[in-house]
């Protein structure tokens, strides 16, 4: 007879194959390196399967039911409750629900598949059409000094829009309604929240309209004020990222080349003290034709305790990043510092079984995000700036271009926020809409109007139906987790600031951030974490008091994080106890194998080499 612990072990090493064969097609095919879709469809449903299984909980409860409780099964005890809780977020009792969740990976597959191959491009700043991708375009929108060049890049995201309205996308939303009700859900929105945060939509909005109101005075001041210092055209779509940031993310250009990003990813995490705990690190950093066109993290392999014995994870993590384009480097930097984020957090969840340690249901976007975003925040501070910033001649950015960029993004920080929240806002709705109302012409006026409520913008500059997220079955319905994250970071960077007077360079981070946000994976709640370190539970205030902070105080702020930084003397950078490898798709650019210094010198050569920056 088969014993609980027996029953436990076989569950973590069949989920663990059948989840390293999904993950392994997903990375190859969404980085153009195979086009093996049809084995990816089927790996897709497989795992599905597994995890969507009734009968686990069924088996599950029973198993824990008859086991005593003593210190000699409290091992066993807590991996199954652990997969318990995942079958709990993910069964499909009915076979209707099962053949639903199969035809939409199958209609997921048919549009990515179509998407991959559909060509995009725009005219740039010297009027010659470009093919490119989603990240090349948005940093054009915010770096290229003609209008009629940004004019054509925001064009391309409408034209995509349409795009996918035609392909398979409304089909898509119709599904996903149709097996939320199976699920007793009324919308897939519904279904969405409550699967990955846990909560209503009721709850979901109850934040983010306090939210709105709280920040809506300081973003509507804004952008009259844009209007009255450079004149309407400014709050056309294809110029007001431009208008924000351009001339200051042009200045601080020259001192972010992407050539030098690896590098200052592995020194900023080593003197934070972030141990990566042995994982394998695959690192696909450039855009290229075909290549998913947002940056994500996955992990092949989770990191788990087999029977006390440490199983490094495996981790993919990727950026869109085009070198020669002005804006690519602080926006590759950003994507890397993003999802080395996640593959720290990936990385070091530390309990006995792969169910607590991997990205889906139960576990939370927000709780995720959080990790990511924290890190990524960290390079807009201005004493990140003076430090890590330099050109090729090793001069660190002025402080008159930090004032810049502080005195052209501040005033949007509202702004920035509530880009995020416009996304559920628009999702609730269109998901609500009576199946004969989905067509393209109300869905387009449907994210207009969105758009104009939340952002103040006839047009967003990225318009919601150009977005990966909302055609993807992991990230359909759940951006608001990037929003719910960032407040936490907020909280959690007060806390930080509280306790140390200082981030940047601040090695009792990373270990404070293992122990308390990493370690459990998603054993306990996002809220758990934070009460964890920070002693209080989640707490919108610290976001919002961001947003609405003044020029004068951001930049008050930053003068007095630069004068603290270039007193302290920097730490000892830490080994990130990582196999790292980068990769352009099939072609190995570089590596640790050698040694960290001769890694980020083959990096830094291949790129120039290519690039010339």
């Amino acid at each position: 007879m088969q014993t609980a612990t027996d029953y436990f072990q076989q569950l973590n090493q069949d989920y663990l194959t059948i989840h390293r064969q999904k993950e392994d097609l997903f990375w190859t095919t969404h980085m153009a390196t195979s086009d093996e879709h049809e084995a990816s469809e089927q790996a897709e449903k497989q795992w599905n399967a597994f995890i969507s299984n009734p009968t686990r909980i069924t088996e599950i409860k029973q198993l824990l039911n008859d086991l005593p409780d003593t210190p000699e099964n409290k091992d066993t005890i807590h991996g199954l409750n652990g997969w318990l809780a995942l079958f709990e977020a993910n069964a499909l009792e009915s076979d209707e629900a099962q053949a639903q969740k199969s035809q939409l990976i199958a209609m997921e597959t048919a549009l990515f598949k179509e998407k991959q191959a559909h060509k995009l491009s725009y005219v740039d700043d010297k009027g010659v059409k470009i093919e490119a991708g989603l990240p090349t375009i948005a940093a054009a929108l915010m770096t290229n000094t003609t209008e009629a060049s940004r004019k054509s890049a925001h064009d391309t995201f409408l034209a995509l829009e349409q795009w996918v309205l035609s392909h398979g996308f409304i089909e898509l939303v119709k599904a996903r309604n149709a097996f939320a009700r199976s699920q007793g859900f009324a919308t897939y929105f519904d279904y969405s929240v409550q699967k990955t945060e846990h909560m209503s939509s009721e709850q979901l909005f109850a934040i983010l309209d306090d939210f709105e109101q709280r920040t809506r005075d300081a973003h509507l001041n804004s952008l009259a004020k844009l209007a009255a210092d450079n004149g309407n055209t400014a709050l056309a779509p294809h110029n007001f990222r431009y208008f924000v940031s351009g001339d200051a993310m042009r200045d601080l250009d020259p001192y972010l080349p992407f050539s030098q990003s690896l590098r200052r990813w592995q020194e900023s995490f080593g003197r934070l003290n972030i141990d990566y705990s042995g994982a394998e690190l695959t690192l696909d950093l450039l855009d290229r034709e075909g290549k998913y066109q947002n940056g994500f993290c996955h992990g092949p392999i989770p990191s788990y305790f087999d029977r006390g014995t440490w199983v490094p994870a495996k981790v993919n993590f990727t950026s869109n990043a085009k070198p020669d384009q002005v804006g690519s480097g602080a926006i590759g930097l950003a994507t890397l510092f993003h999802e080395g984020g996640h593959a720290a957090h990936f990385a070091n969840m530390k309990q006995n079984a792969p169910c607590f340690s991997q990205e889906f249901a139960p576990t939370s976007m927000a709780y995720a995000e959080t990790q990511s975003m924290f890190l990524d925040s960290l390079i807009d501070d201005a004493d990140w700036m003076k430090l890590y910033a330099k050109n090729d001649n090793g001069e660190s950015v002025p402080d008159s271009v930090i004032q810049n960029i502080i005195e052209s993004t501040q005033p949007f920080r509202a702004y920035q926020e509530r880009s995020i929240a416009v996304v559920p806002y628009f999702e609730r709705a269109l998901y609500a809409m009576d199946e004969e109302e989905l067509t393209a012409e109300n869905i387009t006026k449907l994210a207009r109007d969105t758009e104009q409520k939340i952002l103040g913008l006839a047009c967003s500059p990225r318009p919601l139906l150009a977005i990966p997220h909302l055609l993807s079955d992991e990230s359909a319905c759940s951006y608001q987790g990037y929003l719910l994250a960032n407040m936490a970071v907020y909280q959690t960077r007060a806390y930080f600031t509280n306790k140390y007077g200082y981030l940047c360079d601040n090695p009792a981070i990373g270990p404070a951030l293992a122990e308390h946000y990493w370690k459990p994976g998603n054993s306990v709640t996002h809220n758990d974490t934070i009460m964890a370190l920070t002693g209080e539970g989640f707490n919108a205030k610290y976001l919002a008091e961001e947003c609405n902070a003044s020029v004068e105080q951001a930049w008050q702020n930053a003068q007095e994080k630069i004068k603290q930084a270039l007193q302290r003397v920097q730490p000892e950078i830490a080994d990130l106890n990582a196999k790292i490898i980068v990769v352009d798709g099939s072609e190995v650019l570089a590596s640790n194998d050698d040694s960290t210094a001769t890694m980020n010198e083959m990096f830094e050569s291949k790129i120039r080499h290519r690039y010339g920056v």
